[in-house]
């Protein structure tokens, strides 16, 4: 995941690829980087946006990087594609 923090709007932006290929979900808040306010804006958003309690969603990895592992607890990958839409092939 590719969070941008004071993005103006809490949003998902869907998916992009990194230069090895990899698909990686956008999103953005309008939560500034300090503190962790913005990996718990995403957090929050996540939880809303996929009908999950806050409890469900931690970021795993990369607390202080814009590249993000999120982990999801349940939710399977069909019904999270389902939601977000599949990444595209390139």
């Amino acid at each position: 995941m590719r969070l941008t923090p004071r993005g103006g709007a809490d949003r998902i932006d869907g998916w992009g690829r990194d230069a090895a290929g990899r698909a990686f979900l956008k999103a953005r808040v309008r939560a500034a980087p300090t503190e962790g306010e913005a990996n718990a804006a995403l957090v929050a958003l996540l939880a809303k946006t996929l009908g999950l309690p806050k409890s469900a969603v931690t970021v795993a990895h990369g607390t202080t990087q814009r590249l993000k592992q999120v982990d999801l607890q349940a939710i399977d990958q069909a019904s999270l594609y389902r939601i977000l839409g599949e990444p595209e092939d390139d």
